[in-house]
């Protein structure tokens, strides 16, 4: 009996199963999706069983050395294939993407269960010699962990376990392990959520994908968990949710109500953490895995249902190899166990609306809000309130902020901009301090007093000299969170929070963040797009938005639909509670057709615009994407080949845009040029994908990745 072995080798040209022979004293042990170690060339490494039978071979095989354990599920292997062929990418590459660090197919991990050593009282005639001993013997009534009772006196702990009184047992614990939490009582459905759950329900059985259209506040996590209740009784649910920071919050209302049956699974967990909720999913002792994209990739054997929430978010596509699409494998996993899946969103994206129009997906809708009432929307014109020395906050949103914080209500202000300011300039000579790897105008960070750059991580202190002309009138402009927050704190004297990628990069200040605001422990909170999602805070009753239209200026054809997201989902989070909410939206492009309709809550006239547009142009839905970058540390060497490959297309009459400098021209001192080819059928360009991605695969000066129906361009 043999079995075929994919091992991970750097070569991009390797992608091959090895074959090895299974020795006698492992024929019982070996199963497909086992992770393994076995010799290869001089050397011993880790591989995945991807397949066992009797290979036709004419040449002496190896054994396979030993089994490490069961990794893969035979759903999983057969996923892996499907997102190699579709992406493009090393098969290898699709199995280690799935799993967490402590089970990739790798000797440089060293990732260990945790151990915890118990006490047990077995001799309960004993009565302590000393006060030490006696103290102890009283402390097992309340903890029987020994590092809590060494604590007392660990001579006497010593003697105790040496004659006998006590004894020890290790037993594993797992790194997150939440005290019980109570449930919380079952909140009555209305008609509209009712109506989706029992349509659900009566077709538990069947693949349906469902798009979920419900406005901000109709109740969609509540519609979610009364299917899953009745999901797992006898079945596992997987529910995604689009970033780290709606987590931790998405979390805790499912643990009220479905306590230690969740597990999480996203990527600001610890190695350790990872691996014991995946093997809590792996072997059965939860029925629910909550987390962010990679979260698609959980381990259960009897999935149910598939949730996943704010499916409009780009975040579900990774955006490097393999670059699959998590609604994608969402859509393979449902149909593999005939389950249904559910794609929920108040802004659902043009192309899953498109599907639902043409009953590809089933349309379920809740077009009102649970306590019935939409927050109103106004728009302010900033040309004017600059011509009136207003540059950040206008007339109109100071007035509402004061009023909101006099009748003791909270604020939420949204700039998708984080940092101090956008550029530091020489007032004389015009220098831009830029980034010497990426060739953008860096950030400046004013906490630690430190031009940073975003895309690298460069980062250098603040110039007080300019490199260019010697000049010391250096200046910086443009508006970034941390500048909001404390024009914010100057002008309202009161405490603010801010929310964004430079305060949340600590394990648990999501959470802190959160709770200091949900405790009122200020006011106001400023984020940027982190804020805009998923937030429930009752007292919140106005949402500002300090530059409304600034999504519009990004050169992609998705840039109108990502305003009209961004706007109405962050208007969302005002007047959720029993009191009217108010949004107001600063800009000065306030006529565009995606602030018109967010500022009304028209997502159906939006998209009918929308839908226009892109037909007139030629985008998706109407025709698909995919992007070919071509990137190398040399301009001429990234332009010749990308020019090479662009008339490699032509010769079949594809319909290509470019070879053009990417967006970001340069990063990390690469230079990026890419091609787009639009098509009606992935069938039509597959082959051709195929071979350009092949001869490329060994090319060390240049390197081509494509990304098909990429999210961003």
């Amino acid at each position: 009996m043999q079995a075929k072995v994919l091992i991970e080798i750097k070569a991009k040209s390797m992608d091959n199963a090895f074959t090895y022979n299974i020795p006698d004293n492992l024929i019982n042990d070996i199963k497909v999706g086992d992770k393994v170690i076995v010799p290869f060339s001089k050397r011993m490494l880790e591989g995945f069983v991807i397949s066992i039978g009797n290979f036709n071979v004419n040449y002496e095989l190896k054994d396979i050395k030993s089994v490490v354990g069961s990794v893969l599920t035979e759903e999983l292997i057969e996923l892996g294939k499907y997102m190699s062929k579709k992406t493009l990418a090393n098969l290898i590459s699709c199995y280690q993407t799935m799993l967490p660090k402590a089970l990739k197919a790798s000797f440089k991990t060293n990732v260990n269960k945790k151990y915890e050593t118990y006490v047990e009282l077995i001799d309960n005639s004993y009565i302590g010699k000393s006060d030490a001993q006696k103290s102890i013997i009283d402390a097992l009534n309340k903890t029987n962990l020994k590092k809590d009772l060494t604590k007392i006196s660990l001579s006497a702990y010593n003697t105790l376990l040496k004659n006998s009184v006590i004894k020890e047992e290790k037993k594993e614990v797992y790194r997150i392990n939440d005290n019980p939490i109570s449930v919380s009582n079952k909140v009555k459905l209305t008609i509209e959520q009712q109506r989706v759950v029992d349509t659900v329900l009566k077709n538990k059985n069947s693949f349906i994908p469902y798009l979920l259209h419900g406005v901000t506040g109709s109740g969609k996590t509540e519609v979610y968990m009364n299917i899953i209740e009745d999901i797992i009784k006898d079945k596992e649910t997987i529910v995604l949710v689009p970033e780290i920071s709606l987590t931790p919050q998405f979390v805790s209302i499912f643990k009220s109500r479905f306590g230690d049956k969740v597990a999480i699974m996203h990527s600001a967990l610890s190695d350790g953490e990872r691996y014991d909720e995946y093997r809590k999913i792996k072997e059965g002792k939860v029925s629910i895995a909550i987390g962010a994209r990679s979260c698609i990739f959980s381990p259960f054997k009897n999935l149910g249902l598939i949730i996943i929430d704010e499916e409009h978010t780009d975040t579900y596509k990774q955006d490097n190899n393999p670059r699959y699409d998590a609604i994608d494998i969402a859509l393979r996993r449902g149909k593999y166990n005939n389950i249904p899946v559910i794609l929920g969103s108040a802004t659902p994206s043009i192309e899953s609306y498109t599907r639902a129009k043409l009953n590809i997906y089933k349309l379920l809708e809740l077009p009102n809000r649970i306590n019935k009432t939409l927050p109103t929307v106004e728009l302010v014109d900033m040309k004017d309130e600059i011509r009136l020395g207003n540059k950040i906050i206008s007339s109109k949103l100071k007035s509402c902020i004061n009023e909101c914080l006099e009748k003791n209500e909270q604020v939420i202000l949204l700039l998708n901009r984080r940092g101090y300011s956008t550029t530091v300039t020489c007032s004389d000579c015009g220098y831009v301090m830029k980034c010497p790897n990426c060739d953008i105008p860096l950030t400046y960070h004013k906490k630690y007093n430190k031009m940073n750059c975003h895309y690298c991580d460069y980062s250098t202190y603040k110039v007080n000299i300019c490199p260019n002309c010697k000049s010391k009138n250096i200046t910086s402009f443009g508006l970034g969170t941390e500048k909001l927050q404390e024009e914010l704190e100057s002008m309202f004297k009161t405490k603010v929070l801010r929310m964004d990628i430079d305060t949340t990069s600590r394990k648990g200040t999501h959470e802190k963040i959160l709770k200091s605001f949900r405790n009122k422990e200020a006011s106001i909170l400023v984020g940027t797009q982190m804020i805009a999602k998923g937030l429930d805070f009752e007292d919140v009753t106005l949402v500002g938005v300090v530059n409304g239209d600034a999504t519009l200026n990004i050169p992609d054809y998705r840039s109108a639909e990502r305003t009209f997201d961004l706007l109405n989902q962050v208007a969302g989070r005002s007047g959720r509670g029993n009191k009217k909410g108010r949004v107001i939206i600063q800009g000065f492009n306030l006529d565009h057709y995606s602030i018109k309709f967010a500022s009304q809550h028209d997502y159906i006239s939006f998209y009918t615009e929308e839908m226009n547009i892109r037909k007139k142009l030629s985008y998706p839905p109407y025709i698909d994407l995919t992007l070919i970058k071509i990137s190398s540390k040399n301009y001429e060497d990234a332009y010749s080949e990308a020019v090479k490959i662009k008339n490699y297309l032509d010769k079949y009459n594809l319909k290509t845009l470019g070879p053009s400098n990417s967006n970001m021209a340069k990063i990390n001192n690469k230079y990026y040029i890419q091609i787009i080819i639009k098509y009606k059928s992935l069938k039509e360009i597959y082959n051709y994908l195929e071979y350009i991605s092949s001869i490329y695969k060994n090319n060390k000066k240049v390197n081509v990745d494509i990304d098909i129906n990429p999210k961003k361009i």
